[in-house]
C-alpha cells in the first residue's frame, strides 16, 4: 500500500529527466498517487508524465510566473480528476553571479519562476482547498537561503529561496484553520542538471569537504523528504523546513 494511494498531485517543473520534480514525481507515483506534471514545454511534460509507473498521469505547459497560465492548469488538472491534494513547488532557475553583476533581467528571472511561481500556483489551488478542507503544499527553498549561498546560486537566487521560507511560514499559519498544510525542503549540494557540469573538480570537493556525511545529495534524497511533507505521514506538520543536505549546515 503506498503513502499517497488514491492522492492527487500536481508538480512542477518535473519535465527534466534528472532534476528533483521527476524524481518526486517517480516516487509519488510509486506510491499510488496519479500526478501531473508542468512545465514550460508542453510536450516535455506529457513525456514525462507518460514515463511515470502507473496510469492516469497528465503533462501540462505552463509558466509560473504567469498567473493566469497557473490558475489555467489548475483548473485542468481538477476538471480531469475531480481533485489536487498534493501542490509540490519545484520550478526553478538559479544563476552564479556575484552581487555586482546581478542585472534587473537577471533578477526578474530567478525571483519571478523561485518565488512569484510559487506564490502564483499555490494561489491557483487555495480556493479548491478550502472548499474542501484539506490539501498539502511542499515548497522547494535551499541550504543558500539559511547560509547566504557560497554554493552555486548568487545573492539573488538565495534571496528568492529565502523568500520562499516567509512565503511557507506565512501560506502555513494562514490556511491551517482551512486543513491545508505548507511545508519547505532546504536541499543542499545535489547531484542535478542545474549542477551537471558547472563546477570545477577543485570547486566540487571543496563542497564535499563541507558535507560531514561525504557526498553529493541525489534526486531521490529530495523526493523522499517530499513524499514524507505530502503523505499523513507529516499530518502535524506545517510551516517547517526540513533540511536534506548531509550536515553541510546544521542549526
Amino acid at each position: 500500500m503506498g503513502l499517497l494511494e488514491g492522492k492527487y498531485a500536481v508538480i512542477t517543473g518535473a519535465a527534466g529527466p534528472r532534476g528533483l520534480g521527476k524524481a518526486t514525481a517517480v516516487m509519488f507515483a510509486q506510491h499510488g498517487a496519479r500526478v501531473a506534471i508542468l512545465d514550460l514545454d508542453e510536450g516535455q511534460a506529457k513525456a514525462a508524465a507518460a514515463d511515470l509507473p502507473g496510469s492516469g498521469h497528465v503533462g501540462l505547459a505552463c509558466d509560473v510566473t504567469d498567473k493566469s497560465a497557473c490558475q489555467t492548469a489548475a483548473d485542468a488538472v481538477i476538471a480531469q480528476w475531480g481533485a489536487v491534494d498534493i501542490l509540490v513547488n519545484n520550478a526553478g532557475i538559479t544563476q552564479p553571479l556575484k552581487i555586482m553583476e546581478i542585472m534587473p533581467e537577471n533578477y526578474d528571472a530567478v525571483t519571478d519562476v523561485n518565488l512569484r511561481g510559487t506564490l502564483y500556483m499555490t494561489q491557483a489551488l487555495i480556493p479548491h482547498w478550502r472548499a474542501r478542507q484539506t490539501g498539502a503544499v511542499v515548497n522547494l527553498s535551499s541550504v543558500s537561503a539559511q547560509r547566504g549561498g557560497g554554493i552555486f546560486g548568487g545573492p539573488h537566487y538565495s534571496a528568492a529561496k529565502a523568500g520562499i521560507l516567509g512565503l511557507t511560514k506565512a501560506m502555513a499559519r494562514e490556511l491551517a484553520p482551512d486543513g491545508v498544510r505548507v511545508n519547505a525542503i532546504c536541499p543542499g549540494f545535489i547531484a542535478t542538471d542545474i549542477t551537471a557540469g558547472k563546477l570545477t573538480p577543485q570547486m566540487r570537493e571543496t563542497v564535499l569537504e563541507g558535507i560531514p556525511m561525504g557526498r553529493a545529495g541525489t534526486a531521490d534524497d529530495v523526493a523522499g523528504c517530499a513524499l514524507f511533507l505530502a503523505s499523513d505521514l507529516s499530518s502535524y506538520c506545517t510551516g517547517s523546513e526540513v533540511d536534506v543536505n548531509g550536515g553541510s549546515l546544521i542549526h
